[in-house]
């Protein structure tokens, strides 16, 4: 098995531990300048079938193959949801109390669909818990860093968040002209920024990082 395909190894030993469910979780938009954070759950059981042909966490596949394996992964997984947090809520609350309510708005997502969060553990990409500070009930969390390389569910979550927040960057582009969203997603390009300078900010814009560009993780 190549290094960049994910697998059930991982869910199939929480399952085997005792959890019912394990909920694949990523976020994509944590580095942008511009638009949303987002949080992608994805949720899975033992009976899980086959992995969609071709996931790959979202990095590291085109926005063409994007496209093709979302709707396929939101019908592989049991459940899936999509939370997200503002560019005025990331400028309000920093990036890691965002997070956690993007991840908050998705898990609550899951419970209207009728997943069962109580039995259930999240499988979270990274070695930071941002998730059970936002939650007036803690859930449980196993972090793992590459979990979105390594695990299926949190790959399936990664390209379903991804495709979300493209969908609404490039629709914003169509709101605010001038910026490039489609083609840069709300990114720091240099013609992004070129773009701020002639056009001045938004309000879709992370006006504290813009501030201190310099400290954006790339």
């Amino acid at each position: 098995m190549a290094v960049s395909d994910p697998h059930l190894d991982v869910e199939r030993e929480m399952h085997a531990a005792g959890a019912r469910f394990v909920i694949g979780c990523d976020e994509v938009g944590r580095g942008a300048i511009a638009g949303p954070v987002s949080v992608g759950l994805a949720v899975v059981d033992v009976t899980i079938g086959p992995l969609p042909v071709g996931l790959r966490d979202s990095k590291m596949l085109s926005e063409k193959k994007r496209e093709l394996i979302a709707p396929l992964a939101t019908e592989w997984a049991l459940f899936s949801s999509v939370g997200e947090a503002s560019a005025l809520e990331v400028d309000q609350l920093g990036i890691s109390r965002a997070l956690g309510l993007a991840g908050k708005r998705a898990l609550v997502l899951l419970h209207e669909m009728g997943a069962n969060i109580r039995e259930s553990v999240v499988l979270l990409d990274g070695a930071f818990d941002w998730l059970n500070p936002a939650l007036a009930s803690p859930v449980r969390v196993q972090k793992r860093v590459k979990a979105d390389r390594d695990c299926a569910s949190v790959a399936a979550a990664s390209v379903v968040a991804k495709v979300n927040r493209d969908r609404l960057m490039i629709t914003s582009d169509g709101e605010y002209p001038g910026y490039g969203w489609a083609g840069n997603k709300g990114y720091g390009s240099a013609s992004h920024f070129a773009a701020i300078a002639e056009l001045g900010a938004t309000e879709l814009h992370r006006h504290t990082w813009l501030k201190n560009t310099e400290a954006i993780p790339a």
